[in-house]
């Protein structure tokens, strides 16, 4: 029987501040399997971004066991968990991220440089995932010179660059219109369809909707997990 591709045993996470200690997880236990869609939803403070930041190997657990693609993530260290990232893990923000003075191309071929993959790769990759978002016709474009919307497409093509076991969207439509957002969600959507395992933070209800499987946080803990 196949592992699942994220699994949190007693997960927790306690941050110092101020002297006091904030319990943002509180021992939660998850599986999510490769191939599903997952929104991860709650109120500001949940718990639901911390999560999030776990998964993505941008934190640390304080306790408990996180397995992602086979790998645990304890007692790594920040180089190691670079490294995994940006072999497991495509990342997309509410805030796209871009390189200024970069084209759309260079922008989606930086996670490839950082691997060391040869010149001739990057373009072509780069150019696929592009097209896979439908920017093909905006690759020498700098990030002023597209819209919003425009933006995060080549912020995902970017998150697809490596070819990622899991892509992580934080927020992915917080600052776009609700126009251009659901465009930017149809993608999503098809990417899933295609068999990439999707986990997307949100507050909003019509973006958790796109997802198959809803994840509600409150205080640290899973409050409801629901297809």
């Amino acid at each position: 029987m196949a592992l699942p591709l994220i699994q949190a045993r007693n997960l927790s996470r306690v941050y110092r501040l101020g002297g006091g200690d904030v319990h943002a997880l509180r021992g939660i236990d998850i599986d999510i399997d490769e191939g599903e869609y997952v929104a991860v939803m709650g109120a500001s403070g949940s718990g639901k971004s911390t999560f999030m930041n776990l998964v993505g190997a941008l934190d640390t657990p304080t306790s408990g066991e996180l397995t992602i693609a086979g790998e645990r993530l304890a007692d790594r260290s920040p180089d190691q968990l670079a490294a995994f990232r940006n072999r497991v893990v495509g990342f997309v923000f509410q805030q796209f991220n871009l390189l200024p003075r970069t084209t759309a191309l260079d922008n989606v071929a930086l996670p490839l440089l950082y691997r060391g993959t040869p010149a001739a790769r990057r373009q072509a990759r780069a150019r696929e995932c592009l097209e896979m978002v439908g920017l093909g016709d905006r690759m020498d474009h700098h990030p002023s010179q597209l819209s919003g919307g425009q933006q995060q497409r080549v912020a995902i093509a970017r998150a697809l660059a490596n070819e990622p076991r899991l892509l992580l969207a934080d927020e992915p439509t917080g600052a776009l219109d609700s126009r251009t957002s659901e465009d930017v969600m149809a993608i999503f959507d098809s990417l899933n369809a295609s068999g990439i395992t999707i986990m997307l933070v949100t507050h909003e209800e019509d973006v958790g909707a796109h997802a198959r499987r809803r994840v509600i946080f409150r205080d640290g803990r899973i409050l409801e997990d629901r297809s």
